[in-house]
């Protein structure tokens, strides 16, 4: 088959599309045909080695396709069923077959485009399960969110609202993306720089995809019984030291949440999340936007511009063939 693969950690340049061996399989698992794969900012960590991986590599972490091949033991699925799927705990989505546990893989309801579906299962699956799972999110609390016009923000607001948050707040770095974060149904748009003159103590739960200097100030923002959500750290920026006795005091929390991390332990509760993820994409309750569609031999390009944090909603890859 044919593969997008990382050969080098020399950030996207190190992107080569080449041919990789036709992955099989295992028991529990299922071989998808690639039709469409998201693309998301761990893409470009990968590339630039920041993550452990061994070279070459497959990214790729969530795409829509066919069943291909059924592992020993699944039973619940049939060859060519269309479907949507977290390639999240091996990667493989930017190559022409991936095999995931069938647990993270779910049926295409009628109707729904193949390329929304495979933008759907990393960032709305992340947003559903760190508000509602990790953080604990209740009616009526505010949340503020970073990054809010990004792939994963563009989820957090509107989730955040489906589970009964009063008021959502997003940060943007950008003063364009204010009204593309409004669109997104927050209450409000800020820019990081409004952060230092906020008022402290007025979110209940605020998720941080970026980390840098703004992380400790978000902690600030928290008023008693807060949650800080760590999702991420885009910044690339010196980590953070929080002070636990300052937590004790002030009565907040760190979380940190990674959907890979969990995916390789509970599976199955991952692909609870991935099948109401698409369902409410599927039913209009949840909106994700595709804003660019681009061929798999471009996906330097596309690693790039998420990279750059120029991009809002989310890009799509698509392979024009399938694998013999």
């Amino acid at each position: 088959m044919k593969a997008m693969q990382i050969i080098s950690f020399n950030g996207p340049s190190g992107l080569r599309y080449q041919d990789a061996p036709v992955p099989e399989p295992g028991p529990g698992e299922i071989a998808v045909d690639v039709d469409h794969a998201g693309v998301g900012y761990v893409e470009a960590l990968f590339a630039e080695g920041l993550v452990p991986i061994e070279l070459p590599w497959t990214p790729g972490l969530e795409v829509s396709g066919h069943v291909r091949a059924l592992g020993e033991g699944v039973s619940d699925y049939r060859i060519g069923d269309a479907v949507a799927a977290l390639t999240i705990t091996a990667g493989g989505g930017y190559g022409q077959v991936a095999v995931t546990p069938a647990e993270l893989v779910t049926p295409l309801p009628t109707g729904l485009d193949p390329v929304l579906a495979a933008a759907v299962p990393a960032n709305t699956t992340t947003a559903l399960i760190a508000l509602e799972e990790a953080a604990h999110l209740r009616g009526g609390e505010s949340v503020l969110v970073h990054a809010a016009a990004g792939g994963l923000g563009s989820q957090m607001g509107q989730v955040a609202r489906i589970l009964g948050a009063g008021r959502v707040v997003g940060v943007t770095r950008s003063e364009a993306k204010r009204q593309e974060i409004l669109d997104l149904g927050y209450d409000e748009a800020w820019l990081t720089e409004d952060l230092a003159e906020a008022e402290p103590a007025q979110f209940d739960v605020v998720a941080d995809p970026v980390a840098g200097p703004a992380r400790l100030r978000s902690l600030e923002l928290l008023r008693t019984g807060g949650r800080l959500l760590v999702l991420g750290d885009a910044a690339q920026e010196e980590d953070q030291q929080v002070s636990t006795t300052s937590l004790w005091l002030r009565g907040v929390g760190v979380i940190g949440f990674n959907l890979g991390a969990l995916s390789s332990i509970d599976a199955a509760l991952v692909g609870r999340y991935l099948r109401r993820a698409v369902e409410l994409v599927a039913c209009g309750d949840l909106t994700v936007r595709v804003t660019g569609r681009i061929p798999i031999q471009d996906a330097a390009r596309a690693v790039t511009t998420v990279r750059s944090g120029a991009t809002t909603g989310k890009i799509v890859l698509t392979h024009e063939t399938h694998a013999d």
